[in-house]
């Protein structure tokens, strides 16, 4: 999900970005597309205590570690933000997030609503996207197809949802990530890229 840019593809200011949205509306799709389409970002890969997923893999989707050691990376204050989200542990490794932007990176954290309104306060130069469903009824859909939720878990989420909906007036941007339409949600995210990465002065971050 991460491409080392050479000198030419490097970015002049590179921009923490932070995407959120409800559970299930497609947010790590739309982070994939954009790497396979080749565009020079680094996704930060967060730390988790859940259990992975079917077709997961370590490094790739989360680091996938044990409550006490994550209990210890906080302790070490080597989290940016986390938070805990259903009975698990989230968080965005700090390292992650030098390392890219000395390369020139964007760094691309995605993180859910609660997350997001964390890192509102602990990195307020962060641009925040929020990516929303085109409807309750596509995100029931597509949380249904996920397959991975019990039934009480999905309505859970669903109800989340309603809530998380009414703060995407917090965030810098909001795109709808329709059905069928991935490309338009990635077309839009990466203008706002190069809109915002030409600001000056450019965002400074204390990490």
């Amino acid at each position: 999900m991460s491409s080392t840019p050479t000198s030419k593809h490097k970015v002049t200011n590179p921009l923490i970005v932070v995407i959120s949205g409800p559970s299930g509306v497609g947010k790590d799709t739309l982070i994939e597309r954009m790497a396979e389409l080749g565009h020079n970002h680094q996704f930060t890969v967060t730390a988790t205590t859940r259990d992975p997923r079917p077709g997961e893999r370590e490094g790739v989707n989360h680091h996938f570690v044990t409550r006490e050691e994550f209990i210890n990376m906080i302790d070490a204050d080597e989290l940016l933000e986390w938070a805990e989200v259903y009975g698990n542990y989230y968080g965005v490794p700090k390292q992650q997030v030098r390392d890219a932007l000395a390369r020139g990176q964007h760094v691309l954290i995605r993180v859910d609503v609660q997350g997001a309104r964390r890192l509102r306060q602990l990195l307020p130069e962060a641009l925040q996207i929020f990516v929303m469903p085109p409807s309750m009824d596509s995100l029931r859909i597509r949380l249904k197809k996920r397959g991975v939720n019990t039934a009480d878990d999905m309505e859970n989420r669903l109800n989340a949802a309603s809530d998380e909906l009414l703060e995407s007036e917090e965030f810098d941007y909001c795109v709808v990530n329709a059905d069928g339409a991935l490309d338009e949600a990635v077309r839009q995210v990466t203008e706002i890229f190069e809109r915002e990465s030409h600001e000056d002065p450019p965002r400074k971050y204390d990490l």
